[in-house]
């Protein structure tokens, strides 16, 4: 909004995945942030605000909880809602027209007190500032830095499923549950006013097939609750 600053944002891939998406939790802090580029007029359908976080152990017994409301105010409320309304969401009110797609950073070097930005598509920018933000697998980041940036990994993947119907548990479905069992822990969350809900499963394991996740599950989840069973029942 301060047009004394101009922006572009390089994207690496053709276009932005808009497929159905698995969820995303905003707290009250990044809301108020977003709120500065008009995303308190997002459709109120695709979002919820939970207001309370519900801990369980893995036998859905329930332990305690934390209260989310009390860090909300009028204008800013922890949010959930899908990564891919998000993403939707900034790409048509916002960024459409500082978006450039197809662009894989070849080369960075320092020209003249600019920084100079070469693509493999042979193309080039000048640049005052340059903020590198493509998360814990970027590549961008070693043209920076001379250490290499491989995450540590701790034997330990994430499985994530949209419920559409109830999912069966002693849960209130308004709040946010967070099961927690040997190795394992699970949360789920509703993304809309539709009842969905986003469930991420959490397994360390030193060894799995990733063609066959769900004899996983049976070993190191559902060992410890099958009532659970239901919750991978749907597309994992």
């Amino acid at each position: 909004k301060n047009s004394d600053h101009e922006f572009m944002v390089y994207e690496k891939e053709e276009t932005l995945s808009l497929d159905e998406g698995y969820g995303i939790q905003l707290a009250a802090n990044s809301i108020k942030i977003l709120n500065q580029i008009d995303f308190n007029k997002i459709d109120n359908e695709k979002i919820f605000h939970p207001n309370t976080l519900d801990f369980y152990d893995i036998q859905n017994k329930r332990i305690c909880d934390l209260d989310l409301s009390k860090f909300n105010t009028n204008e800013s409320k922890y949010t959930t809602l899908q990564r891919s309304t998000l993403i939707e969401y900034l790409k048509e009110g916002i960024y459409t027209q500082h978006l450039r797609f197809g662009k894989k950073i070849k080369e960075v070097s320092e020209l003249k007190e600019k920084i100079l930005i070469k693509f493999d598509d042979n193309t080039n920018d000048l640049v005052d500032y340059i903020i590198v933000a493509d998360g814990i697998f970027s590549i961008t980041g070693s043209f920076f830095e001379k250490k290499k940036n491989t995450p540590k990994y701790k034997k330990a993947l994430a499985i994530r499923v949209i419920l559409k119907s109830k999912s069966e548990l002693n849960i209130n479905e308004k709040n946010i549950s967070l099961l927690m069992g040997g190795n394992t822990h699970i949360v789920l969350y509703p993304i809309n006013k539709k009842k969905e809900l986003n469930m991420v499963c959490v397994i360390r394991s030193k060894k799995y097939d990733p063609d066959n996740i769900k004899s996983l599950v049976e070993k190191v989840v559902l060992k410890q609750n099958p009532s659970l069973k239901k919750l991978f029942d749907n597309d994992i």
